[in-house]
């Protein structure tokens, strides 16, 4: 590869994961200590008192110092390790759904800065199924089809640098969550198809499903794999590149359809991927860079107080 700004060693370190060479699950967990849990109960308690949306609290670091403590693992796991840490968990139990959520909120803001996920700037996003259809334009995460691996964010310029789940209600069936390592794959291209990795680092077009501006176009140019020198940089959704193309008037190339069909075969490889299924009360913060992610289709139940739903935030990284 001759791109000066690719990344063109094979890369060794735990970044570069796959299923048979991640870390013990075991070690995904984080557990909130008895500690960590009681400076939550009075947090809570404390804004009970307070009617106001949970977007509107700002938390100090010195009021949950316990729940720091225990979270000081989360952002190196994040930054520099397998790139996802699952936080078990808020007892759901002993607080509303509103509760839990100010909670999430709350941890949320211990690792990064809450950012906009859609043009009107919600900052916590409802996971559900809606009964709307991606091929309506609609985004995955209202329907209830499966995501296709992908990082968030792709519609917009500017890609967060966390992601965050809370899991109030599971499925019926379904709604596995599953990661792979664009580092283990970009390994893969390297060692076996450089040609279709050269041509991932050009230019691709991606819809931005509806989430532009008034006067800027639907689609959105940019490469697939960046690298910035220390970090490797995704930006994948294979629905939103093809209806990209066509919104721009650009049918891909015969090297470009070769580069995602290469990608496609290998997000479909079990030897890469991890799975797992989040359970209520769970959290789950992950590294938005470099980490693909996919939720399979689900069965949802049939009284509405029971059906799937979380909560989801994007987070940026605090300046070091």
């Amino acid at each position: 590869m001759t791109n000066p700004q690719a990344l063109t060693t094979v890369e060794r370190g735990s970044r570069a994961w796959t299923r048979e060479t991640i870390d013990d699950p075991t070690t995904w967990y984080y557990t909130l200590s008895p500690d960590c849990l009681a400076a939550l109960d009075a947090f809570v308690e404390r804004q009970r008192s307070h009617l106001q949306p949970a977007t509107d609290v700002r938390v100090r670091v010195s009021e949950l110092a316990d729940c720091g403590e225990c979270l000081q693992p989360v952002l190196p796991a994040l930054e520099s390790g397998r790139g996802f840490a699952i936080i078990d968990r808020v007892p759901l139990d002993r607080y509303t759904a509103d509760e839990a959520t100010l909670i999430y909120w709350a941890i949320g803001q211990l690792l990064g800065i809450p950012t906009g996920q859609d043009r009107i700037g919600t900052l916590l996003y409802d996971v559900r199924d809606t009964g709307q259809s991606v091929t309506q334009g609609a985004r995955f995460s209202v329907t209830n089809a499966e995501s296709s691996f992908h990082i968030d964010g792709t519609m917009g310029p500017d890609l967060p640098d966390l992601l965050g789940l809370l899991c109030l209600n599971g499925a019926k069936s379904g709604g596995e969550s599953q990661f792979i390592s664009a580092y283990a794959l970009h390994n893969d291209l390297l060692e076996n198809d450089p040609d279709a990795l050269q041509t991932l680092y050009r230019t691709f077009f991606f819809d931005r499903r509806s989430q532009q501006e008034d006067g800027e176009l639907p689609y959105l140019s940019a490469p697939v794999f960046r690298w910035d020198g220390s970090e490797l940089h995704i930006r994948y959704l294979h629905y939103y590149t093809q209806v990209g193309h066509e919104r721009a008037g650009q049918p891909l190339t015969a090297a470009q359809q070769h580069a995602l069909a290469a990608v496609e075969d290998r997000l479909e490889r079990p030897d890469l991927r991890v799975e797992f299924t989040l359970q209520p009360g769970q959290m789950i913060f992950w590294n938005n860079h470099w980490l693909l992610h996919n939720r399979t289709a689900f069965e949802d139940y049939p009284e509405v107080e029971r059906r799937r739903h979380l909560k989801r935030l994007w987070l940026r990284q605090r300046a070091s």
